[in-house]
This record gives structure tokens, C-alpha cells and sequence, in this order.
């Protein structure tokens, strides 16, 4: 009779407390893995390696023209990733930000496109509103479909996302399309009362960001000082125990999802009534899909969020300076942010769990 064979073989056991130093080091030990890897496929794709570095993470900084661009496009990123976070934190994954970020700008729109002669100090903050609306409405459509058919959000978000996009189309190229805007599928310019007013002079960085950061305290009020975010935060940690403490299941689904659906409509909202200044196809910039990576690069902590935020707007700048000074095509930049999510989430593992050799009993050929 033949003896068993034994292998030792890594498996990853849990930490019994996590270093705090670690977890705080995790984010930019990811972004230097991410840079060390793309400098390979960029010499592999025939690209200097160091302009397209500079490119990407110099010069967003080098310039204040740069920079104001990177604030602009802080703002959504921001609102989104603090929306989202919060239903993370409690296993809500709600993936379809970029629909509810599109019905946030077709919400807002209603008003500038119905009635476009209309002033008054009153418009941009009740397009702010409607966009908050809009949102929410269609992130409920996935909390209904969740509860309800216990459908899987992550797909149902995802899918209505496609669906958000596709009713964009029939808007633009049907009743909302401008009769003097040479067949292009854009609606009518905004008028001056439907814009958000500038913060910096000089700029097209718009009072929305101060708004995104009040966004930011808010969510850590809500998730670290209150009692319906603590449930939120027993009910992803512990979801058996939350239900034996008589936590509603299905009101956290609602609420997770509701408050991510009001975030990313709000962002969508003032993307309209901010520097674009109409409803134009080209609103749905994947600011949801990347507002994940940007919600998990900071821990899933509003402070986090909002670092992560400058560092996920930086690369949408420095991608587009790489892609014309460098010759880089927009796969590779959409790569390197992916790759970044990925080299995060490695990271974070090994800070919560630690390899273990453990032998394996391995049957042995009778």
C-alpha cells in the first residue's frame, strides 16, 4: 500500500489585526507596481516609456492650466466615488453609476432644453436637484429588482447602464435634438442662469466642487457618526449577525443604492449645467465605471476617496496629454488605470492576510 504524498503549498490566513501603517502605504506601493508594469508594455508597444510617465503624472501637475482641469474633473469622480463607498462598505455593489450619472444629466437637462428662455438665480440649483432625482430613480429600479427578485445588482445596474445610454440616443436624435445644430446629436446651449457658477476666475472649475467636498464631509459624518451607517457597516462586515440584531436587510439595499443613485445623477447634473453646457452623446465619459476604481484606491474612506479622487482626475488629464504627445492609444491609458485597481487590490490583500506553507496531503496513485 502506497503512503500518502504531501506538498507544501502557500494558502492565505487572515491577520488578526491589520497594520495601519500598511493599509495607508497600500495605495502608493499600487501606483508604483502600476507605473513599473506599463513601463514594460509601453516598451513593448514602441513608446518612450519616460515621456509617456511625464505625460501622464508630471504634467497634469506641471502647469496651473493643467491643474484646474484636474480640479474639474475631481468634482464627478468625487461624487460618484463617495456615493458608491458607501453601499461597498455595506456589500451593495452597485456597478451601474454611469446610468445613473446619464439620467442625472437627462434630468437636469429638462429644464434649459423646455424652457430656454427662463432666468433666474434658481435654475442651476433645481437642474442640481433634478439631477439628484434622476439618479435616484434609476438606481431604484436595480433596489427593486434586488429586494424584490433578489435579482443580482452588480448585473442589473450594469445592464440598465447600457439601457440609460440607448435612451440618451433617442433623446438627442429625436425630440431633444437642436434643429440649428447641423444634424449633430447635441441638444440646444444652455442659457447663462442654467450654468453653475465659476469658482476660480480663469478656469472652468465650477462651484460643484466645493459642493463635492461638502459631499465628502457629509459621507463621513454618515458612515463614522451615525447610527443608520454603522448598520450599514455591521450589515457588510457581519450580515447574519446585523439580521440577528433585527437590522433590515432590504432597507440598507435601498438605501446603499439610493444614496449612490442620488451622487452619481448629482455629478451628472452639474457635468451638464458645469463645462459642457449641454446635453451632448459624449456625457457618458466612463466617470462611473472609473469612480469605482477611485472608491476602492481610497479604502472605501471618504478621506481616502478624496485623495484618490485627485489621482484618478490626473490620469484622465495626463492620459489625454500622453495620447497626443506620446502617440499612446486609449486602450493603454484605460489599461494602466485598470492595472492600478488590480495591483490595489493585491496589495490590500497581503495587508489583510499573510502566506502560510501549510503541507497538503496529496493522494497518492493506487
Amino acid at each position: 500500500m502506497s503512503r500518502p504524498l504531501f506538498a507544501v503549498l502557500p494558502t492565505l490566513v487572515r491577520r488578526e489585526r491589520a497594520s495601519f501603517a500598511a493599509t495607508l502605504l497600500a495605495p502608493p506601493i499600487a501606483l508604483a507596481i502600476t507605473i513599473i508594469l506599463n513601463l514594460g508594455l509601453y516598451v513593448v508597444m514602441g513608446r518612450d516609456p519616460a515621456a509617456v510617465i511625464y505625460a501622464m503624472l508630471i504634467e497634469p501637475f506641471y502647469s496651473w492650466a493643467s491643474f484646474s482641469e484636474v480640479l474639474l474633473k475631481t468634482g464627478p469622480l468625487l461624487f460618484i466615488a463617495q456615493g458608491l463607498a458607501i453601499g461597498f462598505r455595506a456589500k451593495v455593489f452597485n456597478i451601474g453609476a454611469e446610468g445613473q450619472f446619464v439620467l442625472g444629466a437627462i434630468f437636469a437637462s429638462a429644464i434649459p432644453i423646455w424652457w430656454p428662455n427662463a432666468t433666474g438665480p434658481w435654475i442651476w440649483p433645481a437642474m442640481l436637484l433634478l439631477g439628484v432625482i434622476g439618479g435616484a430613480f434609476w438606481a431604484s429600479l436595480t433596489a427593486f429588482w434586488r429586494v424584490r427578485l433578489n435579482a443580482n445588482e452588480i448585473l442589473v445596474s450594469l445592464m440598465l447602464s447600457f439601457v440609460a445610454a440607448q435612451l440618451l440616443n433617442y433623446l438627442l436624435l429625436g425630440p431633444w435634438k437642436d434643429p440649428n445644430g447641423f444634424n449633430f446629436p447635441q441638444s440646444v446651449m444652455f442659457q447663462y442662469d442654467a450654468m453653475v457658477p465659476i469658482l476660480i476666475e480663469g478656469t472652468r472649475v465650477n462651484v460643484s466642487l466645493i459642493l463635492a467636498v461638502l459631499l465628502s464631509i457629509a459621507a463621513w459624518i454618515f458612515m463614522q457618526k451615525s447610527f443608520i451607517g454603522y448598520k450599514l457597516q455591521v450589515g457588510g462586515l457581519a450580515p447574519r449577525a446585523a439580521i440577528y440584531a433585527g437590522f433590515n436587510e432590504s432597507g440598507a439595499i435601498w438605501l446603499s443604492l439610493l444614496i449612490g443613485g442620488a451622487a452619481a445623477g448629482l455629478a451628472g447634473a452639474a457635468e451638464v449645467a458645469g463645462p459642457l453646457g449641454q446635453l451632448q452623446r459624449s456625457i457618458s465619459t466612463g466617470y462611473g465605471y472609473a469612480a469605482i476604481i477611485v472608491a476602492y484606491l481610497g479604502g472605501l474612506h471618504p478621506i481616502g476617496i478624496v485623495i484618490s479622487s485627485v489621482v484618478m482626475a490626473a490620469l484622465y488629464i495626463g492620459g489625454d496629454n500622453a495620447m497626443v504627445s506620446a502617440n499612446l492609444p486609449i486602450a493603454a491609458v484605460r489599461v494602466f488605470q485598470g492595472s492600478l485597481l488590480l495591483a490595489y487590490l493585491i496589495a490590500v490583500a497581503f495587508v489583510r492576510y499573510r502566506l502560510s506553507w501549510r503541507p497538503v496531503a496529496i493522494r497518492s496513485p493506487s
